[in-house]
C-alpha cells in the first residue's frame, strides 16, 4: 500500500510541479498585471492605431483557419472504379450462388495523393463472405477492403439478394458443332471429327439441370493453323450447354474443355467436259468441229455426290450461226460440289455445209412401261423405222449407227393397242436426227 501511495504521490507532484503551478503563476502575474496598469492599457485599446493593428491580426487569424479547411474541402477529389470484381467466399463445391453481381462500381473520395495511393494496391477487393449461410434467399452486404483510412469510398451496388441452391450433377452425352466450316479450302472436306471423350459432368442448381438439352465441343476450323490433307488433333475445345431454343445455360461443365481429332479429306474425281448446242444454226450449215481449250476438269465434293456425276454439261447458243465462232463460257459447278479446277473455257466451233443421210432398220425401244405388262409392235413396219440425220458430211460418214436411239414413251399407257410417238437421239451433237414416221402402233398386254 506504501508504494502505491507513493507511485500516486509521484504522479500528483509532477502535474503540480509542470502544469497546475506555472498555469496559476501565468494567471496572478496577468490579473496583477491587469490591475497595476489598467489605466494605460485602456488607453492603449482606446487608441486608432491599436484597433487597426488588433483588427489586422484577428483577420489573418481568421483567414488563416477559413484557407486551411477550405484547402481541405477543395483538394479531396472522387474518382471511380468501374467493373471491380466481387469474390464471394464460399464452399464451391456444395453450393450454387445466383444473384450476386460479378463487378461493382467503387467511387473513392479523398486527396489526389491518396487516391493515387489507394489505386496502386492490387490487394484491394470487393468482396462478401457466405459461409455459413443455408440454401435459400439472403440479402448480403458487400465490403471493400481498401487499406488506406483517409480514403472515402461508396460501392454501386453495395448490397444484393442472393439465393443459394444445393450443387448438384449429372452426366450428359457431349455432341459437336463446327464453326467457320466454310471458310475451310473448297478442295478440303472434313471427314470426321473423334472427340477426346464422349460425355461430361454437368453442375448447379437442379432446376438448371432439367433446362440443359444438349452439350456441345465448339471445334473451330478457324483454330487450324494450315489444314491440309490428314489428321489434325486440337486442344482446349470449349464445351457449352444449350437449352432446347439453343439458348445458352450456365452451368459449371466437368471438364471445361477437351481435345479432338479432324479427320480431312480431299475427294475429288475427273469428269469430261460435255458441250452441247443449243438453237438452230442457219439453213444449209451444220456443225463440222466443236474444240474446247480444256477436255475434262477436276471437281471436288463429297464422295456420294461425285460417284453421281458422269460429266459437266455446257451449253452454247448456235442460233443463226453462219461462220466459225469462239465462246468464253464460266463453267457452273454442280450441285453439292464445292469446287472445279477450272472456272472458264474457250469453245471453237467449225461449220460446214449440211447433208443427208437416211439410216435405216433402226429398232425402237420401249421405256417407262409398267412392270407387270409387256408390249409388241402390231407390224414389222412398226418395230424399224428409218432416221434422217443432217449435218457435215465428214461427221455422218464416220457415224455409228449404234450411238442412234428411237424410244416410245409408255408411261401410265393401259393394255390395248395404241398408237405412240417416237423420239430420235443421238450421242453425237454436231448432227441432228428425226424419224421418217412420227409414230408407230404397238399392243400392250399383261404378263
Amino acid at each position: 500500500m506504501k508504494k502505491i501511495y507513493n507511485f500516486f504521490r509521484r504522479i500528483l507532484l509532477f502535474f503540480d510541479k509542470w502544469l497546475i503551478t506555472p498555469i496559476t503563476k501565468g494567471i496572478l502575474t496577468i490579473t496583477s498585471f491587469s490591475k497595476n496598469n489598467g489605466k494605460e492599457l485602456e488607453k492603449l485599446i482606446n487608441k486608432k492605431q491599436t484597433l487597426i493593428v488588433l483588427s489586422l491580426v484577428f483577420a489573418f487569424i481568421v483567414f488563416f483557419v477559413v484557407d486551411q479547411n477550405s484547402n481541405m474541402i477543395i483538394n479531396k477529389q472522387a474518382e471511380v472504379l468501374y467493373n471491380q470484381p466481387v469474390i464471394a467466399e464460399y464452399n464451391q463445391e456444395s453450393y450454387v450462388i445466383e444473384g450476386l453481381p460479378e463487378t461493382v462500381d467503387i467511387t473513392i473520395i479523398g486527396r489526389k495523393s491518396d487516391l493515387y495511393l489507394a489505386k496502386q494496391y492490387p490487394s484491394d477487393e470487393v468482396s462478401v463472405d457466405l459461409r455459413g449461410l443455408k440454401p435459400g434467399s439472403h440479402k448480403v452486404s458487400l465490403k471493400y477492403n481498401q487499406r488506406l483510412s483517409s480514403i472515402d469510398y461508396k460501392i454501386d451496388p453495395s448490397s444484393a439478394t442472393i439465393v443459394i441452391y444445393e450443387k448438384v450433377s449429372k452426366t450428359r452425352e457431349l455432341d459437336y458443332d463446327v464453326l467457320h466450316k466454310d471458310d475451310l479450302d473448297k478442295k478440303l472436306v472434313l471427314d470426321n471429327i473423334d472427340l477426346s471423350r464422349n460425355d461430361v459432368i454437368i453442375k448447379g442448381a437442379e432446376y438448371k439441370l432439367k433446362e440443359v438439352a444438349t452439350v456441345k465441343a465448339l471445334v473451330d476450323i478457324n483454330n487450324i493453323s494450315k489444314p491440309t490433307v490428314g489428321e489434325i488433333t486440337l486442344s482446349n475445345i470449349p464445351l457449352i450447354a444449350y437449352d432446347s431454343k439453343g439458348n445458352v445455360v450456365d452451368v459449371e461443365i466437368v471438364p471445361a474443355t477437351i481435345d479432338a481429332t479432324l479427320s480431312i479429306t480431299s475427294p475429288s474425281k475427273d469428269v469430261p467436259i460435255e458441250i452441247l448446242p443449243v438453237g438452230d444454226i442457219a439453213f444449209g450449215k451444220s456443225i463440222q468441229l466443236i474444240s474446247s481449250s480444256i477436255e475434262e476438269v477436276t471437281i471436288y465434293g463429297d464422295q456420294d455426290i461425285l460417284d453421281k456425276i458422269t460429266s459437266i454439261p455446257v451449253e452454247i447458243d448456235v442460233s443463226g450461226l453462219s461462220e466459225e465462232k469462239s465462246y468464253n463460257v464460266n463453267l457452273k459447278k454442280p450441285s453439292g460440289i464445292r469446287d472445279i479446277s477450272s472456272k472458264t473455257i474457250n469453245i471453237k466451233v467449225t461449220l460446214d455445209d449440211v447433208v443427208t443421210k437416211e439410216i435405216s432398220n433402226v429398232s425402237i425401244t420401249p421405256v417407262n412401261l409398267d412392270p407387270n405388262l409387256e408390249v409388241n409392235a402390231i407390224s414389222e413396219a412398226d418395230a424399224h423405222i428409218t432416221v434422217v440425220v443432217k449435218g457435215s458430211a465428214a461427221v455422218i460418214e464416220s457415224l455409228d449407227q449404234a450411238t442412234i436411239t428411237a424410244q416410245v414413251d409408255l408411261s401410265g399407257y393401259p393394255v390395248g393397242d395404241h398408237e405412240v410417238e417416237v423420239k430420235v437421239t443421238g450421242s453425237d451433237v454436231r448432227l441432228t436426227y428425226e424419224s421418217k414416221v412420227k409414230k408407230v402402233k404397238v399392243r400392250i398386254s399383261e404378263k
